[in-house]
């Protein structure tokens, strides 16, 4: 088995968070790894999800466990292995919340495949993650702010 865990805090809340998960269509926003991307259905498990990346041929994903506000797992398959990657919020102290990734290659071949393509794949996620957490934090304080004109009268 190959392992790769990242995690990022952030003041947002984790329904913020997992607006912008469920919202598949909108991934692209927050991941420039995604030139296109679809979903077969509602964000729950047993769904399909087709996610191109820029000048790479689509990749199958299916989402194999969902708790709102809470975590979300999504599995793809070459060959013998099984990419599991974990989408998970954590209360990391008061106002704010940790967001965790973790990438699990298993299967035939994994610790060989995986030291080769794990890292590659797992690269971006530093800068997905800080634009994910930037975005629903943008949100939220776009949902605080008074209408125009309300704080005038």
């Amino acid at each position: 088995m190959w392992t790769y865990e990242h995690s990022v805090e952030t003041t947002a809340t984790a329904p913020s968070v997992w607006r912008l998960w469920s919202d598949v269509a909108r991934w692209a926003d927050w991941n420039a790894e995604i030139e296109k991307i679809e979903i077969d259905g509602p964000f729950a498990p047993g769904t399909r999800i087709t996610m191109t990346p820029p000048g790479e041929d689509p990749i199958p994903l299916i989402v194999a466990e969902a708790v709102e506000n809470k975590l979300f797992v999504d599995e793809a398959r070459f060959g013998g292995l099984l990419l599991r990657t974990l989408h998970r919020l954590d209360t990391a102290g008061p106002g704010r919340i940790r967001v965790t990734y973790r990438m699990e290659i298993t299967g035939a071949g994994a610790d060989e495949a995986g030291p080769e393509i794990g890292p590659g794949i797992t690269a971006d996620w530093p800068d997905t993650m800080a634009a994910l957490t930037r975005l629903a934090e943008a949100a939220e304080a776009a949902e605080a702010k008074p209408a125009d004109g309300a704080a005038a009268r």
